[in-house]
């Protein structure tokens, strides 16, 4: 199974920006749609931005549009989420996930491997 190691993540001020990036230890990564979720405690796991096997087709959450970018680069086996103008409601675990097919997955069930988590944290 695949591992995903995500990294990145940190305290940004509120406006400010971060990168965050999922690398994978297979280049089988190539082959699917991959996908990015956060988390904060007690509250329920929320689907941020996915995109598909090839890189050219991506749907953002409402919360993110306009905001974060997903992207991809599949010679490094890597996933990236650009967040920009950022918020304190930005603020939490984020995880990067594989799906089980190539295309846009926006549900948690459709995915079959997840990263540990990176940190966020924005301050007002």
């Amino acid at each position: 199974q695949v591992q995903l190691v995500e990294s990145g993540g940190g305290l940004v001020q509120a406006g400010g920006s971060l990168r965050l990036s999922c690398a994978a230890s297979e280049r089988t990564f190539r082959l699917y749609g991959m996908a990015w979720f956060r988390q904060v405690p007690g509250k329920v796991r929320e689907f941020v931005a996915a995109i598909d096997w090839t890189g050219d087709s991506v749907y953002d959450a409402d919360s993110v549009k306009g905001r974060f970018t997903i992207s991809r680069d599949n010679a490094k086996n890597t996933m990236y989420l650009q967040m920009n103008r950022m918020t304190p409601e930005d603020a939490a675990v984020y995880y990067c996930a594989k799906a089980r097919v190539g295309t846009i997955r926006t549900a948690g069930s459709d995915f079959g491997s997840w990263g540990q988590g990176t940190q966020v944290t924005v301050s007002s």
